[in-house]
């Protein structure tokens, strides 16, 4: 039976505390790694690093990786034991979720993907929040990401298509309690107001009218190992949080590539990461041709830092680290504060990567990492973004 169809028939409580944590969000713990030991003394920023030598015959590649940031912390849910606390964390999380004004926020994203131009985007948390009012005057706004995303991305003068979708958790509806919005009332599970249900995808992005680019039919999969936990005031029942990956094969004016797009758990739950990393290595990491990976892999590249093996596992014999292909800049992406309210910045680890095999890494920049307003949301996302350009190997000609 369906998550979704079964949610409704949980205590309220027990709906509320899957809502909130079904859904990539743990992310939020991960705000708390103390990263300012990584590469100490060196430069931060937007630094260009030089590829791993070799002949730079093939065409040219720019990629990108963004979580998106699905607008609120977790943490209010992670911490609340009784009914009365989950049912204000579900309001206060999904008030969180309408203050940090994705609108806004995609706007300033599709204004620094204007400014790079990347052929590919590999996006994580892109999320649709879908409400559902049953009360008369009850109007919770809904907010689809990839759609807002897109329409912003428009307004520059930039056309991306959705080469590929990896749908995780979906949750929900879950009883909503939004005074703001008319949403007052949650005498039961059957009696409510209004609902809100949570969707978390990782998506791919493409950029109409390359030349010479060709991509296949997405491939999609979830890992095997997911992070469990009990629903409280059911039987028995536990959920995960649905982590997967999606892939494109293509081609590049005849130079073949795949380009991988995922969103690993966090390191809180590090048997589960590292075991997602076995499988993502094991699988679709595994082709005959050259591999582009981008995503929040949720382990930091810095070892002093990092509760688990993950970056290095994928690093170490397998993935290039596109960033660190010189090992010479500190090139943090995680994270601004969960309300996107520090008026500095505060990214103290590196945690979103593109990774390449068989790919030569021409130049590597974090980007959105600076402030968008002087009020909330100063952010377009918890997380910087990471642009790379990439060399890819020739095309083969018969002999």
């Amino acid at each position: 039976m369906r998550l979704t169809h079964r949610l409704l028939a949980l205590p309220a409580t027990a709906a509320l505390v899957v809502g909130m944590l079904a859904t990539g969000g743990p992310a939020a713990a991960e705000r708390s790694d103390p990263g300012t030991a990584q590469l100490a003394g060196q430069a931060q920023g937007a630094q260009e690093v030089a590829a791993r030598g070799g002949k730079k015959s093939g065409p040219k590649l720019k990629v990108m990786t963004q979580n998106l940031y699905l607008g609120s912390s977790l943490d209010p849910a992670l911490n609340a034991g009784t009914a009365g606390e989950f049912l204000g964390a579900a309001a206060q999380i999904y008030g969180g979720a309408v203050a940090s004004r994705f609108p806004v926020r995609a706007a300033a994203i599709a204004k620094t993907v204007a400014r790079t131009k990347p052929h590919l985007i590999g996006l994580q948390e892109v999320t649709r929040w879908t409400t559902l009012p049953l009360a008369a005057g009850a109007n919770p706004p809904s907010y689809d990401f990839l759609k807002i995303l897109q329409s912003a991305l428009r307004k520059q003068g930039l056309s991306y298509r959705v080469a590929g979708v990896v749908d995780n958790a979906t949750i929900g509806p879950v009883p909503l309690v939004a005074p703001q919005f008319g949403c007052v009332n949650v005498a039961s599970t059957s009696s409510f107001d209004c609902a809100v249900t949570l969707k978390d995808r990782d998506v791919i992005l493409v950029r109409k009218g390359i030349r010479g680019l060709e991509l296949g039919k997405a491939v999609t999969g979830r890992y095997a190992e997911q992070q469990s936990f009990p629903v409280p005031g059911t039987d028995g029942l536990t959920l995960d949080f649905g982590r997967g990956w999606v892939y494109v094969d293509g081609t590049l004016r005849g130079s073949r590539f795949r380009f991988l797009n995922t969103h690993l758990e966090i390191g809180r739950f590090g048997a589960v990461q590292e075991a997602q990393a076995a499988e993502f290595l094991a699988g679709p990491a595994k082709a005959g041709r050259p591999v582009i990976a981008t995503g929040d892999f949720n382990s930091p590249a810095d070892p002093t830092v990092s509760t688990t093996s993950t970056y290095v596992d994928l690093t170490r014999r397998w993935f290039d680290d596109a960033w660190a292909v010189r090992g010479s800049a500190l090139g943090f992406t995680c994270c601004q504060s969960g309300a996107l309210d520090n008026p500095t910045k505060s990214l103290r680890t590196r945690i979103d990567l593109i990774l390449t095999r068989g790919v030569q890494t021409r130049f590597a920049r974090v980007v959105g990492a600076k402030p968008i307003a002087e009020t909330v949301p100063r952010w377009a996302s918890d997380h910087a973004g990471v642009v790379a350009g990439l060399q890819l190997k020739a095309k083969r000609t018969a002999r």
